[in-house]
């Protein structure tokens, strides 16, 4: 726990939690969360949010509901912090019966006021879930939620993350560059978030539109072929992205491939280059003896000659199956694969593939049981 939480922090999370099924009611209003939760937790943070000490309109610390003009429309969000009259991030506040880390629209409407007004980062929260937004990223209707967050936290983090939260958002650490900081450190952010269900979902689209594609361009495929290839091709973009994020490769050459034509025969190129490196199953397209017979035996070899043809290691040809002699020879086109790589990087993808866990092949495998393609 953060070593300075302030008592009416902690009993704020507490009220949270024990009524929690009473605040995520739809007759729970906004109006109720920002004078009950919201207002004590800014507060909390050191800002005078009803402007205790007095000051003119021009040097409040905290509007609410500032008139803006976004699009020719006056609109209002609801908190304007500021410092010396100038404003450093806006927060929008939402009832807890709107989910705002699955709801697109809440986020939109916060990414269009502070893109507007030129603020780099705003904050979205419902005090169920607080989330940061780089704003410096031009927003779209269709963007999912999670494009451009930079961070989203639970009620229950907060006592964890006490130290994180005021040492960005509080008006001491602002004034002492805390938050220039972190907005400049977030020009080359990976992304943030865990896995979690959204990233399952995510992988759901994926496949359905891979699936409809390779069905369309390979005809001759059997239902249990279009299902392998899917899957295989999925996991080993995801494999590639995590071993970015890792350092094992260098981050973004999957995402290089999204610049011009024939994008799977470049793909491939670097699924046999992962047979060769990784030596995993997940890339096993040719078996070692085959590519000591391509490429004249023994020097390849360090047993003796033959030794190896007639008892091969489990580390090297005893695998649990066959080599996959079948999707490297198909056509898939552009466009899924662009979408999908694009979706694997910041702003459109939140996640910081370094810490996914160990087991995420695995979910998405079952996950993929649970959903096999099914095509006429």
């Amino acid at each position: 726990m953060g070593a300075s939480v302030p008592d009416s922090v902690k009993r704020l999370v507490d009220l949270f939690d024990r009524d929690r099924a009473v605040y995520q009611c739809t007759d729970y209003k906004e109006e109720q969360l920002r004078a009950e939760f919201l207002n004590p937790f800014f507060e909390s943070l050191g800002w005078d949010v009803s402007n205790k000490a007095g000051l003119t309109e021009v040097f409040k610390p905290v509007i609410h509901e500032e008139s803006i003009k976004v699009a020719g429309a006056t609109k209002a969000p609801d908190y304007t912090f500021r410092i010396g009259g100038r404003r450093v991030f806006f927060a929008e506040a939402k009832k807890p019966a709107v989910r705002i880390a699955d709801d697109a629209s809440p986020a939109f409407q916060l990414r269009r006021y502070a893109w507007t007004s030129k603020l780099p980062v705003s904050l979205l929260t419902d005090f169920e879930q607080f989330a940061v937004y780089d704003c410096r990223i031009r927003p779209f209707q269709t963007d999912k939620p999670a494009t451009a967050r930079t961070m989203l936290l639970g009620y229950t983090d907060y006592l964890e993350r006490r130290d994180d939260l005021a040492g960005l958002f509080s008006p001491d650490a602002i004034q002492k560059g805390a938050l220039d900081r972190y907005v400049e450190s977030t020009k080359t952010k990976k992304g943030t978030a865990a896995v979690d269900d959204a990233f399952l979902a995510e992988i759901e689209k994926w496949r359905d539109s891979l699936a409809r594609n390779i069905a369309l361009r390979n005809p001759g495929l059997t239902t249990r072929q279009l299902n392998f290839a899917v899957q295989r091709t999925i996991d080993r973009l995801i494999f590639l992205r995590i071993c970015e994020d890792r350092g094992i490769e260098h981050y973004q050459f999957l995402q290089t491939l999204m610049n011009g034509e024939r994008v799977y025969p470049r793909l491939v190129k670097h699924f046999r280059d992962a047979d060769d490196k990784y030596n995993s199953g997940l890339f096993y397209f040719t078996p070692k003896t085959a590519r000591r017979d391509m490429t004249g035996g023994a020097g390849h070899d360090r047993n003796p000659p033959g030794i190896s043809d007639r008892v091969p290691s489990r580390s090297e040809d005893e695998r649990a199956e066959p080599p996959d002699l079948l999707t490297l020879d198909l056509t898939i086109d552009d466009k899924p694969l662009k979408e999908i790589i694009g979706s694997l990087y910041y702003p459109d993808c939140p996640y910081e593939f370094s810490v996914l866990p160990a087991d995420i092949l695995g979910q998405v495998y079952e996950q993929f049981l649970g959903g096999c393609p099914c095509l006429s």
